[in-house]
């Protein structure tokens, strides 16, 4: 489950270091994600697209009309809820969220998820909160080697070329206001 995302983020960025990025142009109307890119590690939405796992995450991406912004330079930390953990949630709720009408409510969702740079490795702390890119914060916390965002546990990390991916096992929802 979580290997296939983190040998995809792995396995492209190897390579020798002679060897240049090609990019073709975006076409016209198309954003950051369109560009083609064979040789890069991969970013943070290559890395979703990648991912078996990631297919829901991937899916409200898109409805959102979030994927560009997340393909951008960044950096960015995104917390990566699993197919699993999407499938937490209340039976219709992923269905209701990617309609065009409630596209506001999933993108804030969404960037619940999303820290604007990157939350490394010796930054997460237990019990610190961080700003996203919502505006609401979230709480990490550790516990030896265990560490969790919220009530969801971090099952996995993986380095892009624009931030860090924490894979986790359930869905942050932003505080009611």
């Amino acid at each position: 489950m979580i290997l296939s995302l983190a040998a995809i983020a792995f396995a492209c960025g190897t390579g020798s270091q002679t060897e240049t990025a090609t990019a073709e142009a975006s076409p016209v109307g198309g954003g950051q994600s369109t560009v083609e890119d064979n040789v890069s590690q991969p970013n943070i939405v290559q890395a979703a697209v990648g991912s078996a796992d990631h297919t829901t995450l991937v899916a409200a991406l898109q409805a959102a009309e979030y994927v560009d912004a997340l393909a951008n330079a960044g950096p960015f930390t995104v917390f990566a809820p699993t197919n699993d953990a999407f499938g937490k949630l209340p039976e219709g709720t992923v269905e209701t969220l990617v309609k065009p009408e409630n596209q506001a409510t999933l993108r804030n969702i969404l960037e619940y998820h999303v820290y604007i740079g990157v939350i490394g490795e010796s930054l997460y702390r237990n019990n610190t909160n961080w700003g996203q890119a919502n505006g609401d914060k979230i709480v990490l916390k550790v516990d030896g080697d265990k560490k969790m965002v919220n009530d969801a546990n971090v099952i996995a990390t993986v380095p892009t070329s624009n931030g860090i991916i924490y894979v986790i096992d359930g869905v942050l929802l932003p505080p009611e206001k």
